[in-house]
């Protein structure tokens, strides 16, 4: 390319870059008198014509020329670049990139290589960005200082080197002043000052209009101001940095600058109300060390003690030692392990290392389960209490009460007959005594404890304790047990299958009980397989999408089960107790009530318990507890329905292999593999049982929190395991599942097709169906608030601040929770009006993936008057991810906070978040049935494959609304001037709280 053609085109597409917001103008005399008197040598070189460089633009097609308007196709990010700086546009010999002595305090080096014209590199101003932003990482305060006699100041004033400012009211004109101040005695030139990436938001201007080609000569004591005025026309964070050069008028005189970071945000006087209640300085949790105690042991409840003869033992499973030192060194060699925990270390990675089969499938699920509770151990810590004072109970004087704050929601899980040890805070002696409390009842945040006499005679109402919550170890060892029954009953065909016993099994006619299943087809076949047996002995997977029915569908197949099949028991599971609740409640619409039983743990609050159940299940009333059953209790009825967990009992006390012939597990994907063995080993008979698993791989799996047991394959289900590594579960050539193994649904009863349209591309190779009913999926399609009638999605798009606060190291974002509200309130005034159906609480739910946020929301919804009056808020569910899967609302919103970049890669690295997770994005969006609003940094989350496309739908869409996603395209130092913090996440040496624990904190799963 000759040096001219090219020298216009580069000059051209800076051009384009420096309209911004006006990239959009068209009319060729208003293009050409901002080049001439704004653009043109503003870098203190010679520019070409403005003709010439339209004519090269039009050339190479990033211009279209159509009567006397000229309209723009070219965006300017990534360029082949000869010279950074573009002065001169000539080839010179190559200057060293080192810095000199005053480059190294803070200009960037100018590059004027011309000898590599095909390597491509950063434009101009993104070069200077990159830089910049490098630099004010790296060393801050030096590229934020005055320096060589140049003072820096501003109005409002800076706080080390960064302009902080609120307005109220949008649209109302702020100005930031810095004024430049020459204090030395020689003078200096004014070269050059920019914004490091521009928003339609802030415009600048100076008197003077310097530039590089015409610079501003300050004397001694000379003064000069530079405005940058805001318009702020969203709620949200709006920073800006902006860069001022100067040179020495002495020859050979090197550049320098000074950078100033503007932090402008429009808040409400909610989103000050939400602020950070204290800087964030994070937790310093001290090292325990271990001290001599005595323990002495307290009083458990009655139902626990009472508890049924093992005829199966459950060990316990203990690890060793060195598995916790591995563990602190994240199963990596280390100069701190000694040569016996190296070699169990060699041991350990050739187990984990190769794809699971049955020769080390016990040894390896017992080595991941080991390194997940010592990971539990550190995460259950974070609960600990330090002088928390402890009443008697005045209903049951044997009795101590501690208020334990997240209790009612499962943070830390305190069940009934679970156990804590409490000392004495004032006791210093050695031995400490610890008082083992056993939980007999949890109110609310209130747990009542049962302690040994010895700490009762002493005891004096509010006198303080320090509190240690423990794991409930009772889970994990059933897993144990469970993989190691697993081997011992042979179940390799069922775990590792390679084909069906016979290719074909007869399927007869059915008459289906929910007259619904046989208008659809997939049900059908699903029910006319599982009662067929078709896939022994392998399991059958009902593959449920998001509202397709797949819970119904197993019901109806086990009452067909007990149709086709005299004499057959069946085994119902699932690993939650309102999941097996849903099961019980929609078996007794058509079973007989004596032919379902209900079996619950001893530790399952009955008030949680739906009142139509109490009769069919293992209710004592004299007791006033669950307590468990007779041998012949259990064998009698037609349909047991338990979690996995407690499932697993029927093993302890002797229920033989075999007695349940059909054996289902619903929710199957939110199961870890071992938690799903427990309903499995030790019932199911290996050549005559069918297992029926029903779930979903592409939405979330089980929690974990251990990284190491998450990398080596603990978070995969047994379900997903099957779907994504056995031949058999996978589509044929002809693009169709085996049916004998498999079936698919693929009619959505919930959703409008707006909401379904991207997941269904993106995780269900657009199979699924629209079936949802059309009255309620087109409930708001009108709704005045929509950026489009008729398209029931919004995307606002909120330019807000990741921010933590105190000891907390969870996130939240005030901005988004404002918009949050004020979509809240025209759901709340709209309602009923204008062909809208009232609303309640229980209509709506509100995800956020973070823990902090959660709390803000909730604070914010009795903050605002119109919510607060509105109904039982409390019914207004705001949660996790993980805590809607496999609910759903008539409306959805979501708030994604996320909005810095430097914390986007601990979202990817720890699992959290929504970026880089496929699962929660899926999850989040199949909540809806007639209504999704999502809230969220765009540019952020377009850096994301799947949020991109997910934008890019509703922008199409016109379902985007808020923060002109248009103005930052391109702008990748948008992203990066968010946040210069640097964040280490490690610990060397020690195991650290999980990042789950530390953003999410989830509930802690303890359901038995």
């Amino acid at each position: 390319m000759p040096s001219a053609v090219k020298e216009s085109l580069e000059c051209g597409l800076d051009f384009i870059e420096f309209l911004g917001d006006r990239v959009t103008i068209t009319d060729k005399k208003e293009l050409r008198s901002i080049y001439d008197s704004e653009f043109k040598g503003r870098e203190g070189i010679k520019d070409p014509s403005f003709y010439r460089v339209i004519s090269t633009l039009i050339k190479f097609n990033k211009v279209t020329l159509r009567k006397k308007k000229i309209f723009i196709n070219a965006k300017a990010e990534v360029r082949v670049y000869c010279d950074q700086w573009r002065s001169p546009r000539r080839a010179t010999q190559p200057e060293s990139p080192s810095f000199g002595p005053q480059e190294s305090a803070g200009t960037p080096p100018r590059s004027v290589t011309g000898s590599t014209p095909h390597i491509p590199v950063l434009t101009p101003k993104k070069k200077i960005v990159t830089e910049i932003l490098n630099k004010l990482r790296s060393n801050r305060k030096q590229l934020t200082a005055n320096k060589n006699d140049i003072e820096l100041s501003s109005d409002p004033t800076d706080s080390d080197g960064r302009i902080q400012f609120s307005v109220e009211h949008l649209r109302e004109l702020f100005t930031v002043t810095f004024c430049i101040f020459n204090r030395g005695a020689a003078g200096i030139l004014f070269t050059y000052y920019t914004a490091l990436h521009r928003m339609r938001c802030f415009s600048l201007e100076d008197e003077q209009r310097v530039t590089r080609v015409s610079p501003l000569l300050l004397g001694p004591g000379a003064k000069y101001e530079v405005k940058v005025l805001y318009r702020l026309s969203h709620h949200g964070y709006f920073p800006a940095s902006m860069y001022f050069e100067f040179c020495s008028v002495l020859p050979g005189s090197v550049p320098f600058c000074i950078v100033r970071e503007i932090e402008a945000a429009a808040m409400t006087p909610l989103a000050l109300e939400l602020g950070p209640v204290a800087p964030y300085k994070p937790l310093y949790v001290p090292t325990y060390k271990p001290v001599n105690s005595v323990i002495v042991e307290g009083v458990p409840p009655e139902s626990t003690v009472n508890k049924p003869v093992m005829a199966v033992k459950l060990g316990d499973y203990k690890y060793s030692v060195y598995l916790k030192n591995l563990a602190r060194r994240r199963l990596e060699d280390s100069e701190h392990l000694s040569a016996a925990d190296r070699q169990k270390l060699e041991s350990v990675k050739n187990l984990l290392d190769p794809p699971l089969n049955m020769k080390s499938y016990n040894h390896r699920f017992h080595l991941l389960l080991h390194l997940e509770e010592i990971q539990m151990e550190v995460d259950i810590r974070k609960y600990d209490m330090h002088k928390a004072p402890m009443t008697l109970d005045q209903s049951n004087k044997r009795l101590l009460v501690l208020e334990v704050p997240g209790v009612a929601e499962n943070r830390p899980s305190v069940l009934r007959g679970d156990s804590l040890r409490v000392s004495k805070s004032e006791d210093r002696g050695s031995p400490i005594t610890l008082y083992t409390g056993y939980v007999h009842r949890v109110e609310l945040d209130k747990v009542k404890l049962g302690f040994s006499m010895r700490l009762l005679q002493t005891f004096i109402d509010n006198m303080k304790f320090n509190v240690e919550f423990t794991i409930n170890r009772f889970n994990l060892k059933m897993q144990h047990r469970a993989v190691e029954l697993a081997v011992k009953s042979k179940l390799g065909d069922v775990l590792f299958p390679t084909k069906a016993a016979n290719d074909t099994v007869p399927v007869s006619k059915l008459s289906m009980l929910n007259h619904q299943l046989e208008i659809n087809p997939e049900q059908y076949a699903a029910v006319q397989r599982i009662v067929a047996g078709s896939s022994k002995p392998a399991p059958h997977l009902v593959f449920g999408p998001p509202g397709t029915g797949k819970t119904i569908t197993l019901v109806e197949a086990m009452n067909q089960v007990k149709r086709a099949h005299t004499g057959a028991h069946i085994l119902a599971c699932a690993p939650s107790n309102s999941a097996c609740d849903l099961l019980c409640e929609r078996l007794l619409v058509h079973m007989d009530p004596h032919q379902v039983y209900r079996l619950y743990a001893s530790s399952r609050d009955p008030s949680t318990v739906p009142k139509r159940l109490l009769k069919n299940c293992n209710w004592d009333e004299r007791q006033d507890a669950f307590v468990f059953p007779k041998m012949e209790i259990l064998m009698n009825p037609t349909v047991v329905i338990a979690t996995m967990i407690t499932a697993g009992r029927l093993v302890s006390v002797g229920v033989p292999v075999g007695h349940f012939s059909y054996i289902f597990v619903d929710e199957g994907g939110q199961a870890l593999e071992s938690e799903s063995l427990v309903a499995i080993s030790g019932l199911l008979s290996p050549g005559d049982g069918q297992l029926v698993l029903a779930g979903d791989p592409k939405q979330l799996g089980p929690i974990l929190r251990s990284p190491l047991a998450l990398q080596h394959g603990l978070g995969i289900s047994l379900l997903e395991r099957l779907m994504t590594q056995n031949e058999l579960y996978r589509k044929t050539d002809s693009g169709h599942y085996d049916t004998r193994f498999v079936t698919k649904l693929l009619r959505n009863y919930r959703s409008h097709p707006a909401i379904l349209k991207i997941p269904n591309e993106m995780f269900y190779e657009n199979e699924l169906q629209v079936f949802a009913d059309q009255w309620e999926r087109e409930t708001y399609c009108n709704w005045e608030h929509l950026p489009k009638k008729g398209f029931p999605v919004i995307f606002h798009g909120v330019m807000g601040k990741d921010e933590r606060e105190a000891n907390s190291p969870s996130f939240f974002n005030v901005s988004e929770i404002e918009v949050l509200m004020d979509y809240l309130v025209k759901l709340i005034e709209t309602q009923g009006k204008k062909g809208l159906p009232k609303l309640s609480s229980k209509d709506i739910g509100i995800i956020a993936p973070y823990r902090k946020q959660v709390e803000k929301i909730r604070k914010a919804l009795k903050s605002v008057k119109t919510i607060r009056q509105w109904s039982d808020i409390t019914e207004l569910k705001v949660g996790s991810v993980e805590e809607f899967q496999g609910q759903e609302r008539k409306v959805i919103m979501v708030s994604t906070v996320r909005s810095c970049s430097n914390y986007v890669k601990m979202d990817k690295d720890f699992n959290i978040g929504f970026l880089s997770n496929e699962k929660r994005f899926n999850v989040a969006v199949t909540r809806a049935r007639s209504l999704l609003i999502l809230v969220g940094n765009p540019v952020i989350l377009s850096k994301d494959p799947t949020w991109k496309k997910f934008i890019n739908y509703c922008v199409n869409e016109n379902g985007y609304t808020g923060f002109d996603f248009a103005d930052a395209e391109g702008e990748d130092d948008v992203i990066s001037r968010l946040a210069n913090l640097k964040i280490n996440t490690e610990a060397e040496g020690v195991i650290a709280e999980s990042a789950v624990q530390q953003f999410v904190d989830p509930e802690w799963k303890n359901e038995q």
